[in-house]
């Protein structure tokens, strides 16, 4: 009996020791300066220098609500403007099984900057039934774009609507630019959301959620804006926007505030400190342009601790001020973008406003923020051209994807393969992971699927190659990193 028991042990131990020594299964695909656009690759480059990373899955945070950009009515004019292979083409590139499979997205209510000029659902001055309002204008743009990605987009995808401003005869100084809304019209600007909700609806659009204003401290005036104090947005939304959903049977999440980070405290106060009016919001939305380089991590901290059910998201980033540098990809990879802040921001600011680039920007933040609880991240224009725009208030932006609709030609800038590394692999319904190193210049974000793969998120901005040792669970695989490179490491369910 004692031979068989030693036998049975011995074969425990090598059974044992064999699952010990297997190495950790990996896809590993990269982006890089040297010219990998989301290759998945089965050879690294030498390192100098190894990082060593523990995943820790049993240690989660966030769920994730997704990842994707906005549908304006300029980029959908210029969809318009292409033949139906590019369009086709641009379509499957974001919302595809092929493409970056976009799942958290954006549009405006009446017009924004990135309109062809102002307009208003609402145009009809005293009409305080909307008996004249209309989404008529959306019809040959927007909605199209919008259902064109329905249909390719195989797990489909969420949509936030934000009014820029509600239309003029509303507004006390009766302007497109700034003012506020007349307390008068509190119940009729609520009822302009229910009618949008509900014309889209008819369309076979379904708004996921919306926000209260976009940016309601303002933008200094140079383009379609209506202010809110912290205390006004909660009184519109408590007493009049908030009960008029629920009255019209709205299920739609609510998000307030839809601006900067560097107020975010001040909001997240004022809005979470009203029980009715905290009873209305279903999170807050930020937006990055307080800094280029800033994540401002207590600020978001903050946010999450003090309401850790409710939604934390991004909901429009771009980079702002510069004309898109056309068909070459080493620009993307240089230090030469600037934001608005370089020119306008107050001397004891322009810290916060280095020149920046590009691809950094981007992947910095996406990591910064998902590592303090941020749950989804929205790109703003999904498509601009040359210019960077159209734009109205030619307030020149870049996009991922740049086009010469003239000339009928479509550039995939390295930012759209940046936003692929986070959109295509980290799906909805995901929760953020733990990790442990003490390398500080690799930054990282983890996050384990439904499906339970997990996908790791790494840049490396340095100019050398790093290489990497991952664990998971006392198995480990080693690889590299390119220098100037973002890598996305996916580990099979069941690995």
């Amino acid at each position: 009996m004692s031979h068989y028991k030693t036998l049975i042990l011995s074969i425990l131990a090598l059974l044992m020791a064999s699952c010990t020594s297997q190495p950790l299964n990996i896809e590993v695909y990269e982006t890089s300066e040297s010219g990998n656009k989301l290759t998945q690759l089965n050879e690294f480059p030498s390192a100098k220098d190894t990082v060593r990373i523990a995943l820790r899955p049993d240690s989660s945070f966030q769920e994730i609500t997704g990842f994707g950009g906005s549908f304006t009515e300029s980029s959908a004019y210029l969809l318009n403007e292409l033949s139906n292979e590019n369009r086709e083409r641009i379509i499957e590139a974001y919302f595809g099984e092929s493409g970056a499979r976009y799942s958290l997205t954006r549009t405006h209510m009446n017009s924004s900057d990135f309109s062809l000029g102002n307009y208003s659902y609402a145009p009809v001055e005293g009409d305080t039934a909307l008996e004249h309002f209309s989404i008529d204008e959306d019809r040959d743009d927007i909605i199209p774009m919008i259902k064109d990605a329905m249909a390719v987009s195989e797990d489909g995808f969420k949509i936030i609507s934000s009014p820029w401003t509600a239309p003029p005869w509303m507004k006390d100084n009766k302007a497109w630019k700034g003012g506020k809304l007349l307390p008068e019209y509190y119940d009729t600007w609520a009822l302009f959301f229910s009618r949008y909700l509900k014309a889209y609806k008819a369309e076979g659009i379904d708004i996921w959620g919306i926000t209260v204003e976009n940016e309601p401290l303002g933008n200094g005036e140079n383009w379609e804006s209506m202010h809110y104090t912290p205390e006004e947005m909660n009184d519109f939304v408590a007493n009049h926007l908030g009960p008029t959903l629920e009255n019209q049977g709205h299920d739609v999440v609510l998000l307030g505030y839809d601006q900067n980070r560097d107020h975010l405290k001040e909001w997240v106060d004022v809005m979470y400190g009203d029980e009715k009016a905290a009873s209305y919001f279903d999170g807050i939305a930020i937006h990055w342009y307080a800094s280029t380089y800033e994540v401002f991590p207590e600020a978001l901290q903050y946010a999450h601790k003090a309401a850790p059910n409710k939604y934390l998201i991004q909901t429009e980033a771009t980079a702002d001020a510069d004309v898109p540098v056309w068909q070459d990809d080493e620009w993307y990879w240089s230090k030469e973008a600037t934001d608005w802040g370089w020119d306008w921001a107050p001397d004891e600011q322009k810290y916060l406003h280095p020149k920046y680039v590009p691809v950094f920007r981007y992947a910095r933040d996406i990591i910064g923020t998902l590592n303090n609880w941020v749950d989804g991240w929205v790109d703003w224009n999904m498509v601009l051209n040359r210019q960077g725009g159209p734009n109205w208030a030619n307030n020149w932006c870049l996009a991922p994807v740049i086009v010469d609709e003239e000339a009928d030609e479509v550039y995939f800038t390295p930012l759209y393969y940046t936003m692929s590394h986070f959109s295509r692999y980290i799906r909805p319904g995901a929760k953020r992971i733990g990790f442990e190193t003490d390398e500080t210049d690799l930054l990282l974000t983890a996050a384990k699927n439904p499906d339970g793969s997990i996908a790791v998120v790494f840049l490396n901005q340095s100019e050398e190659a790093k290489g990497v040792e991952l664990d998971l669970d006392g198995r480990s695989t080693a690889f590299a990193i390119q220098g100037k490179a973002l890598q996305t490491v996916i580990i099979p369910p069941n690995n």
